[in-house]
């Protein structure tokens, strides 16, 4: 889990230091020369999630509800806030998508590589996986969702936090 969050943390600051620090702010505008530092950094969240998902289909299983449901809440306010981002600092529409559609591509494989590459690995290769990737996602909550939830939010963030982990636990549960 410590490898995620170090892996995450310092991929995260080398992107802000290439001009990225603001990548997942809702209210700022991107220029031109921030396209690759947000690429990277959603790849950077998505790359883990989506080996995960990949790992999840192994032995005939199917992907859990509960992680669709967190990838889902987790990457959706980050997409809004680089899509309004880019959007805000010029960039046309068909280039945003272009820019998605690169980085759905590239999570896709990442989900293949989960599943393909990973098929026959041992039951600790596979956990250290898992938890290097919750890793990575909790650094990039707790630097980036989490405080943005607040500014924007308020006090109620908190709340609607706990709801949702809730709702996860839940769907987890019931999967």
């Amino acid at each position: 889990m410590f490898a995620g969050a170090i892996v995450f943390f310092a991929g995260d600051w080398l992107i802000g230091h290439m001009g990225g620090e603001a990548r997942k702010s809702i209210g700022a505008a991107h220029d031109n020369e921030l396209g690759l530092p947000i690429t990277l950094g959603i790849v950077l969240d998505g790359v883990p999630e989506s080996i995960v998902i990949g790992l999840s289909l192994l032995g005939g299983h199917t992907v859990s509800l509960a992680m669709l449901i967190a990838v889902f809440i987790s990457n959706v306010p980050e997409a809004i806030a680089a899509t309004t981002g880019l959007g805000a600092g010029g960039w046309s529409r068909f280039r945003i998508m272009r820019l998605w559609l690169l980085i759905a591509v590239v999570c896709g494989v990442a989900s293949l590589a989960g599943f393909v590459l990973l098929e026959h690995a041992s039951g600790s290769t596979q956990a250290f996986i898992n938890m290097f990737a919750g890793g990575a996602i909790l650094v990039m909550l707790a630097d980036t969702m989490i405080p943005e939830a607040f500014e924007h939010g308020g006090k109620l963030a908190g709340l609607v936090n706990v709801m949702g982990f809730a709702l996860a636990a839940y769907f987890s549960t019931i999967s």
